[in-house]
């Protein structure tokens, strides 16, 4: 799946010597090189198999979080054509730098801009790179040390739906970013400097949904094959979804159960107390417990396929045990020879 590159510029964000923020910013795009498209190909595909993204959109004073508008007023006068996106740029990189110097931990990094079309939709990508050394070998055999930028673990990046953004106003989701790992500061300066809040929490509505369709195999006439072919054919479509980047659609997914002969889900699901709206992002994380039960706790890790349930794998609640049937060879060899030598 290729993007059509419209713009890309790259401006930098460092400390200077006493340790304030300063931005050396670039005066003109980068040129259209095999490389500008390599790279940005590269970072598209990363971030578009990137699990557990968050979604959001332009807040306002009074929405949660901390909302600003001048991100938001600065892109709206790009695609107005009152501002060029060098400027633009510039005044992106601007707020960002405000935003990191309110903070002890940031060390900047490279500011990534570009706008591209993939299918049918526009994008704004944003995202802050940092640079990694690394050594190479040079022709006379001598080694030598340089900086490249980590396109391969990017950690603070977002995706603007353009298109999404200007054709429906009331939508809670055309922003999607990356969830940081290293703590709520150091996640949420990246979305407090476009003025970005959470919209969908997308691990609740797959949640949600989860409960939805479980309570609907459970009241519906099915065998128990038939309940497990309902939870595949859910996870199957959902995972689909999730891997070309489109939303669950809660009406498009009860016919695709229709299809396969399970009448009513829409009707059900929204005629339920689930507050499920009717289409969010795909998390496939949380989709997986469709198909298998896991669990950690007490030095014990135990994974199995949900179609085991009742079979090969026996639970008692009330004894609070599981039987398992056929160990598998690999355990079994481990368990056999720690026998022996006790």
């Amino acid at each position: 799946m290729g993007i059509s590159i419209e713009q890309a510029i790259i401006h930098e964000i460092s400390q200077d010597g006493q340790g304030q923020m300063r931005c050396r910013l670039r005066p003109q795009p980068l040129l259209n090189t095999g490389a500008v498209e390599t790279m940005l190909e590269e970072l598209h595909q990363t971030y578009s198999s990137k699990a557990g993204k968050g979604f959001g959109f332009f807040g306002t004073h009074g929405d949660d979080g901390e909302a600003n508008d001048e991100f938001a007023n600065a892109l709206t006068s790009y695609r107005s054509g009152d501002l060029g996106f060098v400027e633009f740029s510039g005044k992106a990189s601007q707020l960002l730098q405000q935003e990191l110097a309110k903070y002890d931990f940031s060390q900047g990094g490279f500011l990534l801009m570009s706008c591209y079309t993939s299918m049918t939709s526009d994008y704004l990508f944003v995202a802050l790179l940092s640079a990694k050394s690394s050594m190479t070998v040079l022709d006379d055999m001598e080694l030598s040390q340089n900086n490249h930028l980590d396109l391969s673990n990017i950690q603070l990046a977002a995706r603007i739906d353009l298109t999404e953004w200007q054709a429906d106003k009331t939508s809670r989701k055309y922003i999607s970013f990356i969830r940081g790992r290293a703590g709520r500061k150091v996640a949420d300066f990246f979305l407090d400097f476009m003025g970005c809040v959470e919209g969908v929490n997308t691990k609740a509505q797959n949640k949600t949904l989860i409960h939805a369709v479980e309570d609907f195999v459970s009241s519906s006439e099915l065998t128990k094959d038939e309940r497990q072919q309902c939870r595949n054919k859910v996870f199957e479509y959902c995972s689909e979804r999730a891997d070309s980047g489109d939303v669950i659609e809660v009406k498009d997914l009860a016919d695709e159960l229709a299809d396969s002969g399970m009448d009513s889900f829409y009707d059900f699901a929204c005629g339920g107390n689930y507050e499920l709206d009717e289409e969010f992002p795909a998390d496939k994380a949380s989709l997986r417990s469709l198909k298998k039960f896991s669990g950690t706790g007490g030095g014990v890790t135990l994974s199995f396929d949900g179609g085991h349930l009742g079979e090969r794998v026996i639970y008692d609640p009330v004894s609070d045990t599981i039987l398992i049937k056929g160990v598998p060879a690999n355990l079994k060899d481990q368990l056999d020879r720690r026998l022996k030598g006790e």
